[in-house]
C-alpha cells in the first residue's frame, strides 16, 4: 500500500527498500554500461530515483500509466535533484504505440502480476519495438515454474491478487518467456531473488 512520503504527492511503498538493492545489484551486471533505460509502471517512482543516483552513466526514463503515480514520480525526482532522472512520461503498457522511439534497456519491477495479461502482452511488443540491437528487458517479480508456484507464500500471494483483481495473478515463466521469444527477445537469465522471486533478463 502507497502512504504519504516527503511531500502531498510523492508516495512510498514498503517493498521498495526491501528490493532495492538486490535489484540494484542485478542491474548493475545486466544493463549497458551507458544508454538510456525505460522503466515502466514506476509506481512511486522511488526506484527510479535509488537506481538512477546508483547508475549515474544512465539516463533513466520512467513512466506509468496513472495519474497519481506520475504525480509521485515528478515529486521524488524534482526531490532528487538527478540530472540523469528524466521527466516521467504518461505511457500504457498495453498500447500499441509508446512515446518513446529508442531505448538501451527496458525495466519492470512488479509489473508482469499486478496488472491484465494484455499489459505483459504490450511490454513485450513494446520492448521488441523500442530496444536497440541487444539491448536488455529485465522483469522482477514472482513467477510460477512448470505450472506451479514455487512456494506456500507465493500460492497465497497469487490467490490474493485474483480476489484483489481476477484480471491479475502470477505469471508462468515459461508462457513469459514464449511470448517474449515472439517479439525477438530471450530469455538470458533467470536470477533467484530474496522472498521467492525472480530476475528475468532478456535480450533483443
Amino acid at each position: 500500500m502507497m502512504t504519504t512520503f516527503a511531500s502531498q504527492d510523492a508516495l512510498s511503498s514498503p517493498s521498495v527498500a526491501r528490493n532495492r538493492d538486490p535489484i540494484l545489484t542485478v542491474l548493475r551486471r545486466v544493463l549497458p554500461p551507458a544508454g538510456t533505460v525505460l522503466e515502466i509502471a514506476s509506481g512511486t517512482g522511488e526506484h527510479a530515483v535509488y537506481f538512477a543516483a546508483a547508475l549515474p552513466q544512465l539516463t533513466w526514463q520512467p513512466s506509468d500509466q496513472d495519474e497519481q503515480a506520475l504525480r509521485s514520480i515528478a515529486a521524488h525526482r524534482a526531490a532528487s535533484g538527478l540530472p540523469n532522472l528524466l521527466t516521467p512520461l504518461a505511457l500504457d503498457a498495453a498500447a500499441p504505440d509508446w512515446p518513446v522511439e529508442q531505448v538501451d534497456a527496458v525495466v519492470a519491477i512488479n509489473m508482469v502480476h499486478i496488472s491484465p495479461w494484455r499489459a505483459t502482452q504490450g511490454l513485450m511488443a513494446g520492448a521488441g519495438r523500442v530496444l536497440s540491437p541487444g539491448g536488455v528487458l529485465y522483469l522482477y517479480g514472482a513467477y510460477r515454474e512448470n505450472g506451479a508456484n514455487t512456494a506456500p507464500s507465493n500460492e497465497a500471494f497469487d490467490a490474493d491478487l485474483k480476489r484483489r483483481n481476477p484480471d491479475w495473478g502470477v505469471r508462468d515463466l515459461e508462457e513469459v518467456a514464449e511470448l517474449a521469444g515472439g517479439h525477438g527477445l530471450k530469455l538470458s537469465e533467470r536470477i533467484s531473488m530474496p522472498a521467492n522471486n525472480l530476475s528475468l533478463v532478456f535480450h533483443r
